[in-house]
């Protein structure tokens, strides 16, 4: 696979590398360590300077926690994710919406302001590829309120990426003058609440990021080790040291891939391609994404599904 995806011959015979962004928009602070970090570091490995990555976060962090206040929740987990993005070498950004406000945790809403909010963040980042939850597809399925609305808004918002006047209502700006605006290919990322129903197309192996997602993780401890134990909904104890919480990412990986029918000894990241923004190419799949597991991915499906979407 080559290191990276490379524009046309220029008459000096040279070439000249292709810059990638790739963006992360997901619900609460530490979603995306659980999900997308391990891919996210490969890829730095892979494309080194020619790659920006940034995570968006969509709600203020307040409500998951039982002993701290909400607003003490929320200055640390802030703290904690500003952590995570100096291990992981990332970029940050906490949405706000028109009216500088931050969205509010388990009770996000698919609202015109919270469309706004993402189509601006979108656009003004011009990404390659965003990352987002799923839409669950089994009413049966388990659900989180705020990934949920979360999805349904990208969703809803991707075909206005490129509409420059579908919110100059909450970002006025000259509607004389526009230029076109880069669209995403939109991969939805495994979630662990949507157990049973989860699916995908591409698995990456990011065991040899492993150590790093770890490292991510720890930082986010009011989660690890006060919340998430406490809440007692992913089968995590509280963890006495890191050595603790290695073990326990180790066991959550294993789970994940026993779900999805995959060796369950390498620690994968699982996403599902999307028409909701720009359809891509079987090949610049394979090109552009680090470390595919082929024999873990469901390729065959992908080709057929991404031939139906462009008509081929």
């Amino acid at each position: 696979m080559k290191p990276y995806r490379k524009s046309p011959c220029t008459a000096d015979g040279n070439y000249e590398t292709r810059r990638m962004k790739i963006l992360c928009a997901h619900a609460h602070f530490d979603d995306y360590e659980f999900v997308a970090a391990g891919t996210f570091e490969l890829w730095k490995r892979k494309l080194g300077k020619n790659l920006t990555a940034r995570v968006l976060v969509c709600t203020d962090g307040k409500a998951g926690h039982h002993f701290r206040t909400r607003e003490e929740t929320g200055r640390l987990r802030i703290q904690e994710q500003e952590a995570s993005a100096r291990v992981g070498g990332y970029e940050l950004e906490v949405l706000r919406l028109p009216d500088g406000r931050i969205p509010r945790e388990a009770c996000l809403q698919v609202t015109i302001p919270l469309l706004a909010a993402l189509w601006k963040s979108i656009r003004d980042f011009e990404p390659d590829y965003l990352f987002c939850p799923p839409l669950p597809a089994d009413p049966l399925a388990g659900i989180h309120v705020d990934h949920v609305a979360a999805a349904e808004a990208i969703r809803k918002v991707a075909y206005m990426i490129n509409v420059p006047h579908a919110f100059t209502p909450e970002y006025p700006s000259d509607e004389t003058v526009s230029k076109p605006c880069k669209v995403p290919v939109i991969i939805n990322f495994y979630d662990a609440y949507m157990a049973g129903a989860n699916s995908h197309h591409l698995a990456v192996d990011v065991e040899d990021a492993f150590s790093k997602i770890c490292e991510m993780t720890y930082c986010h401890q009011s989660q690890v080790a006060e919340w998430i134990p406490w809440v007692d909904r992913h089968h995590m104890a509280k963890p006495a040291s890191f050595e603790d919480w290695t073990k326990a990412l180790r066991e959550r990986f294993a789970r994940q891939n026993k779900e999805l029918g995959i060796d369950p000894r390498r620690a994968m990241e699982l996403f599902t391609v999307t028409a909701w923004g720009k359809i891509p190419t079987f090949e610049q799949l394979l090109n552009d994404f680090p470390s595919l597991a082929s024999g873990a991915s469901n390729l065959d499906r992908l080709k057929k599904q991404l031939a139906k979407w462009s008509g081929d």
